[in-house]
């Protein structure tokens, strides 16, 4: 049996999609059943705690052959990353005592660096707490999301244009589709190993914003160009979005080191990874849930 933390999200759902098609037997972790009941229906036991009661924690994990552990995104912390930090520590302290065999978490792109990540900070700190874990660990290092691009649906759609904060423009960035991470942390929950591993994972291709306008304009059937942001209005732009005024800082960091290529696999040492799902099937897939 695999426990799976944030199994309502793109990411933990994917995985649970490849457990359960895999014939295996697949626990979530929720906050609330009730909004959890299709999981309840497609055969996955639910317990219900939240991910810094250590107690209930506890109790979610018990029995368990292996985790799939991934922190709630937070898109707008509080400077030194205070509510990331706690929730390590709690997820820490419950797989040191319950020691499953062994446990996959969702980390990032560039997390082996310890400056200048800005959100990706906060994967930094999962694989500096959880890598002294007397238990195997698998970190799977996940470049930008191609999911990210369901914000530009809309704008693409009604202006024919999308919002650009990566530059320059012909820049190739490394991105992957959510169902290709949760194939990777199923198949790697599977497996047997010892220690720490690091697993770096994108798509078939990599993308710039250039091709992200014409995979739009190809699923919308109409044309779609970029608007580049200029980074002086980033800070007024995501607090309009509505971001915390003051908490923009650590986005506008991450969105730097993709630009300068600081944040980048760190390719030794490591295990590469691709996926399969590209960006237009992702953008298509957007579309068919009226996104």
């Amino acid at each position: 049996m695999y426990a799976i933390v944030g199994i309502t999200g793109n990411v933990g759902g994917a995985t649970a999609r490849a457990l359960l098609k895999a014939g295996k037997q697949v626990r979530g972790i929720v906050r609330d059943k009730v909004k959890a009941a299709a999981w309840a229906a497609a055969g996955v036991e639910l317990v219900a705690a939240d991910v810094n009661d250590t107690a209930a924690l506890e109790k979610a994990f018990q029995g368990a052959e292996g985790v799939f552990v991934m922190v709630p995104p937070n898109f707008a912390p509080a400077p030194g990353f205070p509510e990331n930090r706690a929730i390590v520590a709690s997820l820490r302290r419950v797989l040191a005592t319950v020691r499953p065999e062994r446990a996959v978490y969702l980390s990032s792109i560039g997390a082996q660096q310890d400056r200048g990540l800005g959100l990706i900070t906060q994967s930094h700190q999962v694989e500096q707490e959880m890598s002294s874990l007397p238990i195997a660990n698998a970190f799977i290092r996940a470049a930008w999301f191609l999911e990210n691009y369901q914000w530009d649906v809309p704008s693409a759609r009604e202006q024919g244009e999308i919002n650009v904060f990566l530059n320059p423009l012909d820049r190739l960035f490394p991105m992957v589709a959510a169902n290709d991470i949760g194939e990777l942390a199923a198949l790697t929950l599977q497996q047997g190993w010892q220690g720490n591993r690091y697993l770096e994972l994108e798509g078939p291709q990599r993308y710039s914003p250039l091709d992200a306008a014409a995979a739009f304009s190809r699923v919308l059937n109409r044309p779609v160009k970029t608007k580049p942001i200029p980074r002086a209005e980033w800070d007024e732009l995501f607090e309009q979005q509505g971001m915390p005024k003051g908490r923009t800082g650590p986005r506008i960091e991450m969105l730097d080191g993709f630009n300068t290529g600081w944040i980048e696999f760190e390719r030794t040492g490591t295990e590469p990874f691709k996926g399969r799902q590209t960006l237009e099937e992702v953008l298509r897939e957007l579309l068919q849930k009226g996104i």
